[in-house]
């Protein structure tokens, strides 16, 4: 199998360094913290008292968007490309590209941030960035930092309800749409949203407009008296704006995390913490820096976006690529490998997802290996748990030519910013474990527990929680809201932040991460994860990804049901299938883990990040009514899936 062949761990980089994370993180952060820029160094490293979590870098003053601009124009770097934007969206079938070099994206941000300002934005003031894959969300973003303003990006499309609770929420002075998005089957108009959003809202904040040509003529706003404004002739002749020194402590953005119900969950993130975490892990984690290419195919809407296509990339100086488009479709399933070749992009970093549907569409890879990938160090993956057979078909297949390319999983989640567990590239290469999303990252003390509070022993599921007080760059609280953060993160494990997530270390420390705690299948009296299920029957040849949940048993109180998404042009018949994948289940698991059923379905249903929504589909085999959940990508799968399932309801469901 490729990457088993990685240089073998002697321990001597990454060991030492994780400790010393651990046993003196106010030495090893203060250390990371020179690679930043202040305006006030810091004088005190943390804050462990602060509440609700401990602060980083209380004294110290700066500005995220002079670390991610200015100093590389300092540096001689300013002829240098920034941001490489890609669409697939803009004339079908092409790809369209555009190259803004620092210099070039300092002058937009600069005259941005003068805009916002001439228009009464002030540092502390919130702005809603609602806006679809173009270099101008990277620009609002940065000018909002700027000034010291606090960005909330929503993400391009959410309904108007969803947009509103955000708005409700943040109370934003000033909102930032466009025209639309651009979708394979459908242009998405924006205005609409925005509208209806602000009068659910009862918002009176004013609205910046970038007019985009798929929407013909440029709309007049003339007759809406001031509240609506052109972005091109905003800014116009608007001045360049200097940058704002701000606390290190003081927020660079709220992102609410999706699928909530009732009141958002905004996560705040300050801005010191922040650029000293995101510098150190494109480092140490991703082995990238000034020159080099960094492409992470996911939305300015998710924390993904913010994290490595907007700031860290730019932090150290590098290239951010973004791509408005698909992984296939926009035109076909070769279309991420041929911006590879053509961008040069160093390290790409997407979604199981992504790959599962590319899989699906190429499963020999042959797209793919038309493009010259010589150039690529790594394959990253987050966002859900990547399975052992969607690694293996990217290693052994998609990147079979390359095998010094390793492929990583790696997790964390929009509350930590950046990667709790990974392969650190940067430090050093370990061996890859299929499965597993590898090591802790320095900063994070990371725990399995039971029920209880308890540590398990090596192998045994449990509760993943993180150690007190969380690294820098982690989530400073929630906003204007630290009860509910009590409530949600250190209530249950005193002393410990409660990821949510459960799993199990194994003997050599690696993290495996088996999904959320409520995926966990009570079967007998065991407990047994959907995701080990789910990796059992994803590595079966025919099926090109999979949900399992559970559904009520009379006797065993729940037993698993599998919804599978076959390869394209594989036929198999459907008492084959299910005989085969429960005898898979029982190999790999045990005897314990009785598939009960298995339903082939067409698609599953996902959010636009990529994520299979697994509550969703739990609710639809358990006969529940459901909202069409905000975050989904397509509403028609999700239609077609609960026609199917209503005529292969299962018995007890």
């Amino acid at each position: 199998m490729a990457n088993e062949g990685a240089p073998v761990s002697t321990e001597h980089e990454y060991r030492p360094v994780y400790q010393t994370s651990l046993v003196d993180p106010a030495e090893f952060w203060a250390a990371a913290a020179e690679h930043v820029e202040w305006e006030v160094p810091p004088g005190k490293i943390v804050e462990p008292a602060h509440r609700p979590v401990a602060e980083w870098f209380p004294d110290a003053t700066m500005n995220t968007s002079v670390n991610a601009l200015d100093r590389h124009i300092a540096a001689g770097r300013g002829d240098l490309p920034a941001l490489i934007h890609v669409s697939s969206m803009a004339k079908p079938g092409e790809l369209v590209t555009g190259t803004l070099t620092f210099s070039e994206l300092l002058d937009r941000v600069a005259r941005f941030a003068g805009a916002m300002t001439g228009l009464g934005v002030r540092a502390g003031d919130r702005v809603v960035i609602y806006l679809p894959m173009i270099p101008e969300a990277v620009v609002a973003m940065l000018a909002c930092a700027r000034i010291g303003a606090v960005h909330s990006v929503v993400f391009g499309g959410f309904a108007a309800p969803e947009l509103a609770a955000r708005i409700s929420d943040a109370e934003p002075v000033l909102i930032l749409t466009a025209s639309g998005g651009l979708e394979p089957s459908r242009n998405i108009d924006y205005l609409p949203i925005v509208q209806q959003a602000l009068e659910l809202a009862g918002s009176k904040a004013t609205v910046i407009v970038k007019q985009r040509p798929q929407w013909g003529p440029a709309r007049d706003f003339a007759e809406s008296g001031g509240r609506w404004l052109d972005w091109a002739e905003t800014v116009r002749d608007a001045p360049a704006a200097d940058p704002v020194p701000v606390a290190a402590s003081d927020p660079l953005y709220v992102l609410y995390t999706s699928g909530t119900t009732g009141k958002p969950k905004g996560v705040v993130r300050d801005n010191g913490g922040h650029a000293v975490a995101l510098t150190w892990s494109m480092r140490n984690i991703y082995d990238v820096g000034p020159g080099q290419v960094m492409w992470a195919a996911s939305d300015v809407g998710w924390v993904v976006g913010h994290s490595y296509i907007v700031y860290a990339p730019l932090l150290v100086g590098a290239t951010t690529l973004m791509y408005e488009g698909k992984p296939v479709g926009t035109p076909d399933a070769g279309v991420f490998w041929r911006i590879v070749q053509e961008q040069k992009v160093r390290v790409l970093f997407t979604a199981p997802t992504a790959l599962r549907a590319i899989r699906r569409a190429d499963p020999d890879a042959a797209l793919a290996h038309r493009a010259d990938l010589s150039g690529l160090r790594a394959l990253f993956c987050a966002g859900e748990r990547l399975d052992p057979a969607t690694y293996e078909w990217a290693a052994d297949v998609l990147l079979a030519e390359h095998p010094e390319c390793p492929v990583v999983d790696h997790w964390w989640q929009t509350e930590t910013g950046w990667p709790i567990c990974a392969n650190p590239l940067g430090l050093q290469q370990l061996p890859i474990k299929p499965g597993s999303a590898s090591v802790p990252v320095p900063g994070f003390r990371i725990r399995v527990l039971d029920a209880e509070g308890n540590p398990v022993a090596a192998g045994t599921e449990g509760n993943i929680v993180i150690g007190l007080p969380l690294p820098p760059g982690t989530l400073t609280g929630l906003w204007n809201d630290d009860e509910r953060f009590d409530r949600s993160y250190t209530a249950a494990f005193p002393g410990h932040y409660l990821t949510g997530d459960s799993g199990y270390f194994d003997e050599d420390g690696y993290l495996f991460v088996l999904g959320r705690s409520d995926d966990v299948i009570n079967m007998a009296g065991h407990r047994l994860s959907a995701g080990s299920i789910e990796a059992a029957v994803a590595g079966h040849a025919a099926v090109a990804e999979c949900a399992v949940v559970g559904v009520p048993d009379e006797l065993k109180g729940h037993r698993p049901l599998a919804y599978v998404v076959l390869k394209a042009g594989v036929e198999v018949a459907p008492e084959e299938l299910k005989a085969e994948l429960i005898a898979r289940v029982r190999e790999q698991i045990g005897a314990i883990a009785a598939l009960h059923d298995v339903v082939v379905v067409t698609a599953l249903p996902k959010t636009r990040s990529g994520k299979i929504l697994r509550r969703t589909i739990r609710q639809i085999t358990a006969g529940a009514e459901v909202e069409m959940p905000a975050t989904i990508e397509d509403p028609a799968v999700l239609t077609a899936f609960e026609d199917r399932v209503r005529l292969t309801r299962p018995t007890g469901a």
